[in-house]
């Protein structure tokens, strides 16, 4: 079974030492994240609290997998604590370099999974034999020609938009600010775009 949240968090003792905030207000994810460099484990588990919802999300639209994307969340906590010295406030906002590792981590595991995939997908079709490996060449080329074709087809905001959504891992909202477009203008891109693949690849693109 993979991780949870309950995971991270149980992996750190939580001892409430965070007292620089005003009293009354409460302390940011840059000063949070400033703090857990420091050692701070209450610290950790507020900065958890706040942006684990959403990165376990991210996690989870780029890998698939409920499961595996559970561990790569795990993980990529468990490096938010060893690693948070390196980050640099000047640089960018706390929840930007989070959700970065994170979803450098998750980007990764579907780049090892799918090698892994195709070494066992050798070692098979090694052990098998070849019935007509020259026309499924041919087809496959074929199919990977009119996929470049007709994403061409595409103007360069719904490609952009694409990417980002499909192969980012953001949703329509993060794509939106990403690229200070309203969100119901980039759900458009995106409609008109996948609508026009379909149709371009003779209806064989599940939207």
């Amino acid at each position: 079974m993979g991780a949870n949240p309950g995971d991270v968090r149980c992996r750190i003792d939580s001892v409430r030492t965070l007292n620089d905030s005003p009293p009354g207000q409460a302390a940011t994810p840059e000063d949070l994240l400033v703090a857990v460099a420091a050692g701070d484990r209450s610290a950790y588990t507020e900065l958890f609290d706040t942006l684990g919802p959403r990165t376990l999300g991210l996690a989870r639209r780029v890998v698939g997998s409920r499961a595996r994307s559970e561990e790569v969340f795990q993980e990529a906590w468990l490096q938010v604590w060893r690693t948070a010295s390196s980050y640099d406030p000047a640089r960018g906002s706390a929840s930007a370099w989070i959700t970065t590792l994170v979803h450098r981590r998750a980007v990764d595991t579907v780049r090892h999974d799918v090698a892994e995939h195709r070494r066992d997908e050798r070692f098979e079709s090694a052990r098998a034999p070849a019935f007509d490996s020259v026309s499924d060449d041919v087809v496959a080329r074929d199919e990977r020609t009119r996929v470049r074709a007709c994403l061409e087809t595409l103007t360069t905001r719904q490609r952009e938009a694409i990417d980002r959504a499909y192969f980012g891992g953001l949703t329509y909202r993060e794509v939106a600010t990403s690229l200070a477009v309203n969100p119901a203008t980039i759900k458009t891109r995106i409609r008109d775009g996948l609508e026009r693949l379909r149709t371009c690849m003779g209806g064989v693109i599940d939207g």
